[in-house]
Order: structure tokens, then sequence, then C-alpha cells
């Protein structure tokens, strides 16, 4: 170790005893009664030493008021350097700065709001090849802004192999927009198994409502079927009664609103009548003499009296 090692690591006598010049110093830079006691010092160099002052202000637990002093060689004056307010070993630190981009989550979106994709972005790739520039109808084109009339006047006579440079109707981008190739980027396969990932942990196979299910939505019949690749794994769920309803959900994912799981039984329905028509049945056009409640008379001098 070097002699001016040493000498940097040994405090200044006189810089160590200007405890009042650099209490003065930070009573002057901060507000009236939050320079606390003194809490140590440190060797900067040769003839240099910053003091180390509790800070009681609120908010600023832990921070300290750090004055540094210096004296010049053979002087034995001792000037103030700076004042500054620096956070200590403990201190209450403001959590550290992270991008928008890596601080949004799913849902934080809300109507109104855009979310840009990077040129580069490892979710999207080119939706056609042959050309790197989009479309001109795309977002990240620079022929946006520009007119068709503007697109036109750069036809001129002649077939293209004769002009000094291919007119922008006759590219590749142009080509693929008129055949429907809208999109610029389509997903990657870093997209395609991020996005995959994020389902299967939302409406996957190893989710409690899976593990309790009668059955898998592979065979259910709510299940509307997606295009692409992740069509081979996925679906939309379209039972309004269940959890995951318009939602993209795992074909091994399954609840208890699947189709087949429980048929509701019909209601009983009472037995039709039966009626024999084979057989006749004889009824009397007027009823028997000796069906009523009172006996039939013989004697007519008493049936003219009538009864009751």
């Amino acid at each position: 170790m070097s002699a001016a090692t040493t000498r940097s690591r040994t405090p200044d006598r006189l810089c160590a005893e200007a405890v009042d010049l650099a209490r003065t110093a930070a009573e002057e830079a901060a507000a009236p009664g939050v320079v606390g006691e003194h809490a140590g010092m440190v060797s900067e160099g040769d003839r240099v030493v910053t003091h180390f002052f509790e800070c009681k202000e609120l908010g600023y637990r832990g921070w300290r008021w750090a004055v540094t002093v210096a004296r010049a060689s053979r002087a034995k004056i001792v000037t103030l350097d700076e004042v500054v307010l620096l956070p200590g070993p403990d201190a209450l630190l403001a959590p550290e700065w992270v991008p928008w981009s890596e601080r949004l989550r799913p849902g934080d979106m809300g109507p109104g709001d855009l979310l840009p994709t990077d040129a580069d972005d490892l979710r999207l790739e080119p939706g056609y090849s042959g050309e790197d520039e989009p479309v001109p109808s795309s977002a990240v084109s620079e022929e946006m802004a520009e007119l068709v009339e503007a697109e036109d006047a750069e036809m001129t006579a002649g077939t293209p192999s004769n002009l000094p440079m291919a007119p922008s109707r006759g590219t590749i981008a142009a080509v693929a927009e008129e055949l429907g190739l809208r999109r610029a980027r389509v997903l990657s396969r870093y997209g395609l198994h991020s996005a995959a990932d994020r389902w299967e942990e939302a409406f996957g196979s190893k989710t409690p409502m899976a593990q309790a299910a009668p059955a898998t939505c592979v065979s259910c019949g709510f299940l509307t079927p997606i295009g692409g690749s992740l069509g081979q794994a996925f679906g939309v769920c379209a039972n309004e009664f269940a959890p995951a309803d318009g939602r993209v959900v795992s074909l091994a994912y399954g609840c208890g609103g699947h189709s087949e799981a429980a048929v509701m039984p019909k209601p009983p329905r009472p037995a039709p009548p039966v009626i024999d028509e084979t057989k006749v049945d004889t009824f009397p056009l007027r009823p028997a003499p000796d069906s009523g409640s009172v006996p039939d008379v013989s004697d007519e001098a008493s049936a003219d009296l009538g009864h009751s």
C-alpha cells in the first residue's frame, strides 16, 4: 500500500475538527430544525473530509446531510466544499424506476388508451416475405401520409422494366394488400408461445376448475373454434353461465357448464287416457222406476195427492 493511499484514508485533523463549520453550512442549506446530531465522518482524500448529520425532515428517514470541507496544502484555515442530502445505509428510498412497457399488466388499458408496439417487437414478425417495407396504409409506414394522387404521379409511360424504379403500386407490399394480407406484421413463434402460456395459465388443464370438471372443453358444444395454429390447442367459450364465457380457453380446460356433463330431466307427463272403442255401453233412455229415493206407489188415489 502506497503512502498516498494511507494518507487519503486518514482524516485530516483540522478538517475532522471542523464540525461546527459543517453544521452551520448544513443548517443554512436545510430548513430550520431538520439538522440532527453528528453521525460520523469519512475521509475523501488528502485534507478532504465529509461530515454527516442526521436528517429530521419528514419523509427522509435514514437520510443524512453530507458536508464536505477541505484545507489547502500548508494552510490552517478549513473551507467549505459542498453540502448535499444523501441517503444512508437504511434510508427510505423510492422504488427503482421501471419503464412503462415493463410495468404494464393485463387489464391496465382503458377506453381510449393506446398501446404502441416497437418495430422490433419479439412477439411480431413480417406478415409476408419479399420486402422489409410495410404496406402504404400501415401505421408504421412513412407513405401513410402521402396522397393517392402523389402515388399515381410516379407512374410513367412504358412497362415497369423500362422505368428507372418500380412504382409503389407494383411492390410486394401493395400486392399483398390487394390480396387481403393487410397486416404488416403477424405473431412470431415467440409471440405464439407467449400467448399460449398466458392462456394456459388462466384457463388451462392445471387450474382448480379444470381439475374438478366432469369433462374437457374439447368435447363441449359451447366451444367455438379459432383459426390459425393456436386453434389446435385453444378455443373460445360461448357458455354465458360458464366462468370463462368469452375467454380463450385450452381444449384441456373444463368446468361444470359442459354441454354434455348433465342433462336436465324432462318433467313427467301423465299417461294419455285409454279409450276402448270396440265395446258398446248400453244406457237406458229413461231411468228405471225403482231408481229414485221414493218407492213406487201403485195406489192411484195416493198418487194424485203427490209427494215431496
